[in-house]
């Protein structure tokens, strides 16, 4: 006999068992790309966003100058150049580029080019500091003039269209994820070199930003979008308290410069009103060597500035950006890097990856801020003492914002995997190969250095030694073109790739004139249409 029949349970709810939906905009944006918020609103925003680049527009400074020769005058005035370069680059990119939300400002990319130019032989000899510096500085700089032409010859005519045209989301997710990632080694690292004033900044930025506003329900937007202000203004004061109360009197030199903050020197070496004009350090100089190592940092930053650009793009709660805004935006970059030569800053442009993060922490994705934020840039740069002020953050407190930032941007391009097939395994190859490699190489390079002095690739050529060393130290490039070529030749006669790789969710954008959505967000003002035919 059967046994009896269990009664029937609670009908299961339909909704747990469904994925989730496939968002080709992200949700929960509250201001998007073409709709600002109000204008106190906006100025205050645009004033974090000048905070947040600052880091690196100060520790790029920090690390050349001293290695040129330069002392403190000089320091102050390359980052007061820096950063009127990057209000302009920044200006450039929202009016006439890709027209997102981007910051323009200093990269780490180029460290590596500068500092073999720096090291360089022909100024070993030069006994004067003041005079090694600017010798190195025009050197610098004709590598720069000359290595802008690679980012404005690629974008302007169209060479960066033909490649973004057949990047799926499945290869875009290395290129957005480790060009935040790339960058771990300045996030803790620099955190730990002051712990009592870095831990405090990070617990206090996780806690404001993700905590507070789900606790409380009316006012929430303060602690959601300014929670930025508000840990550094707290934390700098206490690092200030602890400064003027004698905790770190009788501590190394090199505690003392990373927790005081009184210890930065920018104060009093800058200016009150300085205007920086191009060729201020004297005319240019080239050599071939140099320039095809900054190329090849060109190179390197072009692949890191699309995955920032793609991140920027879907924080902004945008469509995806055609292959044509793409080419557009990296020939204004490259025009960006030309006026970095001209002006003498020493390093080349690239999109920010930490104001990309701080666009999804804040969930203001407006153009209108980043204008702001620019506009910011050029006021401070000119009047020098007040822009000292605040470049005096200890950098611990800007490694603690790093370590968030540089996570929301990292999230950015891992959120493409929801166009891919996860369950595919040529998907989990190309993924993971590419990330393991991307993380794996570069780890591989740097440590050679350390341990040698010089790269894997130690020809009698400097600039080939140097043109292999700069690519296969960036983890985003790596990542890049690993997953590139193999998501393009890998199994490419299945019917299933297609769907897999995520294609055909993109195919639809690749052109902005066929939806009327990508062309109010990227389209130019003015009319300027008309001057890019071909875009």
């Amino acid at each position: 006999m059967a046994p009896p029949a269990k009664p029937p349970g609670p009908p299961a709810k339909l909704d747990e068992f469904v994925p989730h939906p496939v968002k080709e905009q992200l949700p929960g944006i509250d201001f998007c790309l073409a709709s600002p918020p109000p204008w106190a609103e906006a100025i205050v925003l645009g004033f974090q966003h000048y905070l947040v680049m600052l880091g690196t527009t100060v520790l790029i400074p920090t690390i050349l100058v001293p290695q040129m020769g330069g002392g403190a005058e000089e320091k102050a005035r390359v980052i007061q150049t820096l950063l009127f370069v990057a209000g302009i680059n920044t200006l450039l990119q929202a009016y006439f580029g890709t027209r997102l939300p981007a910051v323009i400002g200093g990269s780490f990319t180029y460290l590596l080019p500068t500092i073999s130019i720096i090291l360089s032989r022909r100024f070993v000899y030069i006994i004067d500091p003041y005079e090694r510096f600017v010798q190195t500085m025009r050197a610098i700089q004709g590598a720069l003039i000359a290595a802008s032409s690679f980012q404005i010859i690629v974008g302007f005519l169209g060479i960066w269209r033909i490649v973004m045209r057949f990047l799926s989301p499945l290869a875009a997710v290395p290129f957005v994820t480790l060009a935040a990632l790339g960058l771990f080694y300045i996030g803790f690292p620099n955190l730990a070199r002051c712990v009592e004033v870095g831990l405090p900044a990070l617990v206090l930025l996780i806690f404001f930003s993700q905590y507070v506003p789900h606790a409380i329900g009316r006012r929430r937007a303060i602690f959601d979008r300014f929670a930025v202000l508000i840990t550094v203004a707290l934390v700098w004061a206490y690092a200030y308290i602890l400064t003027v109360a004698g905790a770190y009197k009788h501590r190394p030199p090199q505690t003392q410069f990373s927790c005081r903050a009184d210890r930065s020197g920018l104060l009093r070496a800058s200016k009150w009103i300085k205007v920086p004009y191009p060729f201020q350090w004297g005319g240019p100089t080239f050599d071939a060597g140099d320039v095809f190592a900054m190329m090849a940092a060109s190179f390197a930053s072009l692949i890191e500035s699309t995955g920032t650009l793609i991140a920027v793009s879907r924080f902004a709660s945008a469509t995806p950006i055609p292959p044509a805004i793409f080419s557009r935006g990296i020939g204004w970059q490259g025009i960006g890097i030309l006026l970095d030569g001209m002006f003498g800053t020493a390093n080349g442009s690239a999109a920010s990856v930490e104001n990309a993060g701080l666009l999804g922490l804040t969930r203001v994705g407006s153009r209108r801020v980043i204008q702001i934020a620019a506009c910011f840039m050029l006021f401070f740069s000119i009047l020098g003492k007040f822009g000292a002020i605040l470049a005096s953050i200890p950098l611990p407190i800007v490694a603690a914002l790093y370590c968030v930032l540089f996570a929301y941007a990292a999230s950015a391009g891992l959120g493409f995997l929801q166009f891919c097939n996860l369950n595919s395994l040529r998907t989990k190859f190309i993924l993971g190969f590419s990330l393991f490699m991307g993380l794996s190489v570069p780890e591989y390079f740097k440590e050679y250095e350390i341990l040698a002095g010089y790269g894997p690739v130690h020809t009698r050529s400097r600039a080939f030694n140097d043109v292999v060393n700069v690519i296969f130290s960036s983890p985003a490039t790596v990542a890049a073109i690993i997953a590139y070529f193999l998501d393009f030749t890998l199994l490419r006669g299945e019917a299933s790739t297609r769907r897999d790789r995520g294609w055909h969710w993109w195919e639809k954008f690749r052109s902005y004139r066929t939806d009327p959505r990508s062309e109010e967000f990227y389209s130019l003002p003015y009319n300027l249409n008309k001057f890019f035919p071909s875009l």
